[in-house]
C-alpha cells in the first residue's frame, strides 16, 4: 500500500489503514474525510483524522457499557470469573495467566472487580519515564 507521493490517495487505502488501527469509520465518514482534505491525505492530515475518529468512537465508554451489561444489579462490580470469561473467550483473547497478572498489577483482590476503576487503569496514559 505504498504510494510514491507518501500520501493516502484512495478511500480504500484510508479504510484499510484506519480499520487495521482498530477504528471503525463508516464509508460515508471516510469519504467525508477525503473530501475535506482535497482527495489526498498527508501524514499530518491522517493524524488529525485518526484523532477526530477516535473521539467519535469513544471506545472506553463502549467498553464500560459492555461491562454494565453484565452488571444486572448495577453494583459497579463484575465477578472475576465473568471478567476472565470475557477477556479469554471473546474477540482478541488473553490467556488466563495474563488476566491474573493484570488483576495483580492493578491490586484487585477478591471475587469482584470494580470495572470503572479497571477502565481508568487501562485507559490511563503510560508513565513518562
Amino acid at each position: 500500500m505504498q504510494t510514491k507521493s507518501g500520501q493516502i490517495e484512495s478511500v480504500d487505502e484510508l479504510k484499510i489503514i484506519m480499520r487495521s488501527l482498530s477504528l471503525n469509520p463508516t464509508i460515508q465518514e471516510i469519504e467525508s474525510y477525503f473530501k475535506e482534505k482535497g482527495g489526498k491525505i498527508s501524514f499530518a492530515d491522517f493524524l488529525d483524522i485518526m484523532y477526530t475518529q477516535s473521539k467519535k468512537e469513544s471506545v472506553p465508554q463502549e467498553i464500560l457499557d459492555a461491562f454494565r451489561s453484565w452488571d444486572v444489579k448495577r453494583t459497579g462490580l463484575i465477578p472475576v470469573r465473568d471478567l476472565k470469561h470475557i477477556l479469554c473467550d471473546w474477540g482478541e483473547t488473553l490467556q488466563s495467566k495474563e488476566v491474573d497478572q493484570l488483576l495483580r498489577d492493578a491490586n484487585f483482590t477478591g471475587p469482584n472487580v470494580n470495572y470503572e476503576q479497571l477502565m481508568k487503569l487501562i485507559c490511563a496514559p503510560p508513565p513518562d519515564y
